[in-house]
């Protein structure tokens, strides 16, 4: 039976690496109607990492016809995007065909090309505000030319794109098939120039991709065509990548507060406003623009977040229900795991090593004890994730100062123990209020709705830091531990 209502909707579509989600909200920001479809991804290897794009656009075509199932479709206005960011794919401009599956933000196969840029690693920081890593698309646009036969007849012909996945969904989606890119997804090709927002010519001519396959970098508001679905018939205003939209999950963002996302990976961001700042290791992203307005976040990327825990889970034949009923009563008893040395999906922030070793150091020696179970090993590996979080943290304060709070949303904040630990390490409180899908909400706010959704003081879900003696000397332990794997691993 559909739900009826007179307001204003709008259509916030969100396209993650394990799933698409249509939901729609009211103009108080409710969520009146949601659809969830699952998408695959393929791994060989270690480094290659790989979804189909025919199935994400039928994925998302089928959130869209969910949700028009559940109300009337007529009462939606307008329709924003969110998308991972960093994966790419290639096309045909004329047939619009895939020529190459969506090489994902976790897919490092073009390490070694990259690494032959090294030299202008920080003339490439300067433009993109960004270090030079093999997540980010230009690698994969790189390898897609070098051995994709496909790409490499299309590209003969005149007729290939490649960009964003953001750009090839947009392109399908929308009646008029732009070749449009927001900055949020296009700055994540380590081709455009943060600051003003268009193509580099200096890094299209350095990494050898014509600007004439890339599509037209737009604002993250704008007017990108018109969606029809299922009875949806509404323009697309709003495309941005994932992280950057869960940070309007909760309304204006806030320069006292550092905001995480835990999902796949975990990103943190400390807003900047119109000025960026750089610190050593991070980021300089931007998060929105529009016709008026840039706003920049200082940003580091932690890869092994719910990879990690998915990861591990894998390693140990744990089943998912294991995990899901198991892990947070684990942080609870667990009072001295071991350590977990994390590069799973690559080592991000602030190290940037694209083929680090994952493996673990037990309490009181250099070799993981083969009697450590289950539950202690999982919680190294949460501990991990607070610990990359915790050495971000702090490269934030000495660029941006303290802040006089942590923000978090995504799936693995639901761990009691995790906000707890990094509260305590930290030494500022964790709030972590009660909104579902950060992401769409933030879309949904950007649309221009949301004042219904719960401000984050008035949240109960705050944890306070406590003194943890033990955490913290596990934490120097981890710290001094992965400065001499580096130092090993560089030598």
């Amino acid at each position: 039976m559909k739900t009826t209502t007179q307001s204003r909707c709008v259509l916030a579509l969100d396209q993650g690496s394990q799933s698409s989600r249509a939901i729609v909200y009211s103009a108080s920001g409710h969520a009146v109607a949601k659809t969830q479809i699952p998408v695959s991804s393929k791994r060989h290897g270690t480094a290659c990492v790989e979804q189909n794009p025919d199935e994400l656009l039928a994925s998302l075509f089928a959130a869209i016809a969910g949700v028009a199932g559940q109300i009337d479709p007529e009462l939606i206005v307008v329709a924003g995007l969110a998308t991972q960011r960093s994966s790419i794919v290639c096309w045909n401009r004329v047939s619009g065909r895939a020529l190459s599956p969506v090489l994902s933000w976790q897919d490092r196969r073009a390490e070694a090309w990259l690494e032959a840029f090294s030299g202008s690693a920080q003339r490439v920081q300067e433009i993109t505000g960004l270090l030079l890593s093999p997540h980010y698309g230009v690698s994969k646009m790189r390898w897609c030319l070098d051995n994709n036969k496909a790409v490499q007849t299309c590209a003969a012909n005149g007729e290939l794109v490649m960009g964003p996945l953001s750009s090839y969904l947009t392109y399908q989606l929308l009646d008029e098939h732009p070749l449009l890119v927001d900055p949020a997804n296009a700055s994540r090709t380590l081709l455009l120039d943060y600051r003003t927002g268009r193509w580099s010519e200096e890094l299209i001519g350095l990494f050898g991709i014509s600007q004439s396959v890339l599509p037209e970098p737009v604002t993250s508001c704008y007017s990108y065509g018109m969606l029809n679905a299922s009875g949806v018939s509404v323009p697309l205003q709003i495309v941005t990548g994932d992280q950057s939209a869960a940070l309007f999950a909760f309304g204006e963002v806030r320069s006292n507060t550092v905001y995480a996302n835990l999902g796949t990976g975990a990103f943190l961001q400390r807003p900047l406003g119109p000025e960026p700042v750089s610190a050593p290791g991070l980021l300089n992203s931007v998060v929105y623009s529009d016709n008026k307005r840039t706003d920049y976040v200082l940003e580091g990327t932690v890869n092994g977040a719910g990879s990690a825990v998915n990861y591990m889970a894998h390693e140990l034949q744990l089943a998912p229900k294991w995990v899901e009923t198991h892990l947070a009563q684990s942080l609870d008893e667990v009072a001295e795991p071991p350590l977990f040395l994390n590069g799973v999906s690559g080592l991000g922030a602030p190290w940037w090593i694209a083929d680090f070793r994952s493996h673990f150091l037990c309490a009181s020696e250099d070799s993981a004890s083969p009697s450590q179970d289950a539950a202690e090993k999982m919680t190294a590996v949460i501990e991990s994730i607070v610990f990359m979080l915790q050495t971000n943290f702090e490269l934030c304060v000495a660029a941006a100062g303290m802040p006089e709070r942590w923000l978090l949303s995504g799936g693995l904040s639901a761990l009691d123990g995790l906000c707890q630990r990094l509260a305590d390490i930290s030494g500022v409180p964790v709030m972590r209020p009660d909104v579902d899908e950060a992401t769409a909400c933030g879309v949904s706010y950007l649309l221009g709705v949301g004042s219904s959704l719960p401000a984050p003081d008035a949240d109960e879900s705050v944890f306070v830091p406590q003194t943890n003696p033990n955490l913290e000397r596990r934490y120097l332990r981890w710290r001094y531990a992965m400065a001499e794997c580096i130092t090993a691993e560089c030598n």
